[in-house]
């Protein structure tokens, strides 16, 4: 029997996921992976998470700054570049074609 493992399709849309999470708001690694979980990305791991950052990093689609804490260590936060809005626009255009794709595919005949 078929099944659908739904980390499959995670890995590859997680990039597009964090550059969409971080559009409006920066936000520190944790931060982020709760972001995703809390949209309903609830099987990402912390280490998929923390190496996409580093990724979409060194692609030259994030910024970083450190911002002290009294609670803890400082906290290295990420922000979208102007690279990275293009990229998320880019990426959310094939991604919504591609869902339309499914859903005509998935779509029950009468």
């Amino acid at each position: 029997m078929l099944s659908v493992d739904t980390t499959q399709l995670l890995k590859g849309v997680l990039d597009l996921a964090v550059l969409a999470v971080l559009r409006d708001d920066d936000g520190y690694g944790y931060d982020i992976l709760r972001r995703l979980r809390t949209a309903g990305l609830t099987e990402i791991g912390d280490a998929s998470v923390y190496g996409t950052l580093r990724r979409l990093f060194a692609a030259g689609y994030l910024t970083t700054y450190v911002v002290p804490s009294e609670e803890g260590p400082h906290r290295k936060y990420y922000a979208l570049n102007p690279a990275g809005r293009t990229q998320l626009k880019q990426g959310g255009d094939v991604w919504r074609e591609f869902a339309s794709t499914m859903n005509t595919l998935l779509r029950e005949r009468a």
